[in-house]
């Protein structure tokens, strides 16, 4: 059924009819696919483009500090536009500073496919992380102008700008970000409307940056997959079934300041303790629910902040992933309740702010197999798993339908200057985002 499909849309696309009356042609088609299915990407490119990448914010643990709208984000946005153009990519910058390179297809009125990543790291981050996904797109474009190869489809590589704090870019692009946010300070000093203006965007106008529904045939993303799992099981390529939904929370947790010599403990109202106590109940209940569910507490601050003084106020953060937006809010209704036990038994008070959403994203069906089949055919192992971390193609699948290629994380360690793909993951992973692309091409629309 996939071949004869494949078949079909190859015939219609190159020959311009839908049937095959005699074998000749369908023998002559099959040689044609055959040639161009033989093609792989340029080994010692991709990952010698990945090495120079690896400059742009080097710290001196091996890692970057290449943080969204920072000097070296611009520096290394700068070598990734001039890889675009060589690979014979039209390059723009939209309002939300993402960078976007375009190749035509052969039918004009067909939707553009999308592929693409980040290059912005976390403080202290990997060289690994949104780059091979960067990059790999690239050297496929490259790869299809060596072998004279047109898609029917405009393909459209596209650099997101600000994915680590907070998907900036893609979620612009499905009209998501909310104005506030522009007010927000990042990492690098900036808030983001600065940052943006700074990498050639326009905060004031960042409508302009979103896409209609229509305009997209679908996205495919290569990235690590900042886990152990794949390593773990020795696997060549993850096939992602779904892109978690995550909720954060601000908590503030409201005792009573004290000295901490004169106030005996049955008088206390800490809300330090009464925090801890908070966040074992987080770590514990998201344990005891069979699932994939996963709840952290990683930000906390207690005030005034000093040895002998009893902690009046405690700060902390909550955040809730799964694939199931209503598991998300069936653990926080359960941590809420918990709070109100804990508020009795400690004497203090909470509240809960929420301040960020990013729903959970399903991948397309018709890709996951796409995926699958590109790996079989390059004798590559593959395994059908959830993306437990936040994505880009998260947000595009608001527009249109997406898929994700995850390569083993050696390790699991991602997020760190030790996070490691090794060369011949890269390569395999950028293949089957190759052979994916093409096949996509010949089936969507």
């Amino acid at each position: 059924m996939y071949r004869r499909q494949f078949v079909n849309n190859y015939i219609k696309a190159f020959l311009g009819v839908s049937f095959f009356p005699v074998n000749n042609i369908l023998s002559l088609i099959n040689k044609n696919l055959f040639l161009q299915s033989s093609i792989l990407i340029n080994n010692q490119r991709i990952n010698r483009n990945l090495d120079k990448l690896k400059s742009f914010g080097k710290n001196k643990d091996g890692g970057i500090d290449r943080l969204a709208f920072s000097d070296a984000d611009r520096d290394a946005r700068k070598y990734v536009i001039k890889l675009m153009e060589d690979a014979g990519l039209s390059v723009t910058i939209d309002t939300a500073a993402n960078i976007i390179g375009r190749m035509d297809g052969k039918e004009s009125k067909l939707k553009t496919i999308m592929i693409g990543s980040h290059i912005d790291s976390v403080i202290r981050g990997g060289n690994y992380d949104g780059q091979v996904g960067s990059l790999g797109a690239i050297e496929v474009v490259k790869t299809m102008n060596e072998n004279n190869i047109q898609l029917r489809h405009p393909i459209e590589v596209v650099i997101f700008s600000n994915e680590e704090g907070g998907k900036t870019g893609s979620r612009a692009m499905a009209n998501l970000v909310e104005d506030f946010e522009l007010n927000i300070v990042t990492d690098s000093g900036h808030t983001i409307g600065k940052g943006l203006s700074l990498n050639g965007g326009d905060p004031n106008n960042l409508v302009d940056a979103s896409r209609g529904s229509n305009s997209l045939a679908g996205y495919l993303e290569l990235h690590i997959e900042q886990g152990e799992v794949l390593d773990r099981k020795q696997i060549d390529i993850g096939i992602v079934e779904g892109i978690v939904g995550i909720k954060r929370w601000n908590v503030l947790v409201e005792g009573k300041t004290n000295h901490a010599g004169t106030t005996p403990m049955k008088d206390r109202s800490d809300s330090l303790v009464a925090a801890s106590s908070f966040i074992q109940n987080v770590y514990s209940t998201a344990k005891s629910i069979e699932g994939t569910q996963v709840a952290t507490v990683g930000r906390i601050k207690a005030s005034p902040g000093a040895p002998n003084v009893i902690p009046g106020e405690t700060r902390l953060s909550l955040e809730i992933r799964d694939l199931e937006m209503d598991k998300i809010d069936m653990l926080f209704d359960a941590f809420q309740k918990k709070s109100e036990e804990i508020s009795f038994s400690y004497n203090v008070d909470f509240q809960f702010d929420q301040f960020y959403v990013s729903e959970a994203a399903p991948t397309d069906q018709n890709f996951r197999s796409i995926i699958d089949r590109s790996a079989k055919d390059l004798g590559l192992k593959s395994y059908r798993m959830p993306s437990g971390a936040g994505h880009d193609a998260q947000s595009i699948a608001k527009l249109a339908p997406v898929g994700m290629i995850f390569i083993p994380s050696i390790n699991g360690v991602s997020h760190s200057p030790k996070e490691f793909s090794t060369p011949m993951q890269i390569i395999n992973g950028v293949n089957v985002l190759f052979r994916s692309l093409r096949s996509l091409d010949g089936l969507l629309d």
